[in-house]
């Protein structure tokens, strides 16, 4: 069978010790029976090593970030566009989300598909609005307190028992042992990422997590669930293996169906001594360690290009149980030039 040749631009290429789903997300494509793809690579830092591999990016431009606005990403794109006529954009990072939901008609008049969730998805499976996701779909989540000053810490003596959960509205989460701990980390999370800060319960327990991918209509198309082997100071899996765990499969075919999602998604969860599921977190958009999935039997980096061009997708129906998936780093070397042309013309 002949491939169909498209051209798919891809964030999220900083593959570092807190890496983006970029390169995942390719290597998946670039995995495809399907596609012959062109990838373009968008790039928010000169240094992001995605760039640089060219065995798996093509070409890659740098992208204004999301908090100068959605103009200025759209007025990028238009010229990036021009060049490279492109047929699907898989946003990567949570903090672009906004962005590009917000320019989807915008994309879609380019000729430009996306799969993404409305933004009414987006908004309500928040950090700061996890309690009332957790009542409107019926699912167990910790108790959450929203802070937006130092002068709210004192308060939770009143709410929380020691240790707690402080975390970003996009990204970082830390254990907090005391209120000097809280506000510590308050000032840190607030400087980087803003308000509010998310003080969560910390629920005792196993950290399990699930990929997977909904079409929008209520219909589960893939879901992998994973248990973290070996974890980075930042909370990241750097291994992780495959469960046999129809409880986790069923939780996300629930709310992929509750809620209508669209696109891929991560269901951060927590498996409790009474060998209970507690939500902690939903991540609007394909993980870092998605690779496992397309190594598990089913590819949702290439069902959701597939998704976006109105490709029918049948729904995966199984995966391999006990697949391990273990990260590692290696030193690229890199020409001086390159790194000096994408600096200065933002293209290479």
């Amino acid at each position: 069978m002949e491939k169909k040749k498209i051209t798919i631009a891809v964030t999220g290429l900083n593959n570092t010790d807190n890496p983006g789903p970029g390169i995942p997300v390719i290597r998946g494509i670039r995995d495809s029976g399907f596609f012959e793809s062109r990838i373009i690579g968008l790039a928010y830092e000169n240094l992001e090593p995605g760039i640089y591999m060219h065995d798996l990016v093509d070409k890659t431009y740098l992208l204004p970030y999301p908090s100068e606005g959605a103009t200025a990403v759209l007025e990028r794109l238009k010229y990036i566009n021009s060049i490279e006529d492109i047929d699907v954009l898989i946003p990567n990072f949570d903090a672009e989300l906004f962005s590009f939901i917000k320019l989807n008609a915008q994309l879609d008049e380019m000729g430009i598909a996306t799969f993404l969730p409305g933004l009414e998805q987006f908004e309500e499976r928040q950090k700061s609005n996890l309690p009332e996701f957790g009542k409107k779909y019926d699912v167990k989540v910790p108790s959450s307190k929203n802070l937006v000053s130092i002068a709210d810490i004192d308060s939770l003596k009143d709410d929380f028992k020691y240790p707690v959960l402080v975390k970003g509205k996009f990204y970082d989460a830390y254990i907090a042992q005391n209120p000097e701990q809280v506000m510590i980390y308050f000032n840190k999370i607030s400087a980087k990422w803003g308000l509010p800060v998310i003080i969560q319960e910390y629920i005792r327990g196993t950290e399990v997590n699930v990929v997977a991918l909904g079409d929008g209509t209520g219909r589960t198309v893939g879901a992998v669930p994973m248990r973290k082997q070996y974890i980075t100071d930042k909370g990241k899996a750097w291994g992780g293996i495959t469960l046999d765990a129809p409880d986790m499969i069923e939780l996300t075919r629930r709310l992929i169906d509750s809620t209508r999602w669209k696109g891929g998604m991560e269901l951060e969860l927590i498996r409790d001594e009474k060998n209970e599921l507690y939500l902690i977190e939903i991540n609007p958009r394909i993980p870092a360690w998605v690779y496992l999935a397309v190594g598990a039997g089913q590819n949702l980096p290439e069902a959701l290009v597939k998704l976006a061009l109105g490709i029918p997708v049948p729904s995966y129906t199984d995966f391999i149980k006990g697949i391990i998936f273990i990260r590692y780093s290696f030193d690229m070397i890199c020409n001086r030039k390159e790194f000096e042309k994408i600096s200065t013309t933002g293209e290479l």
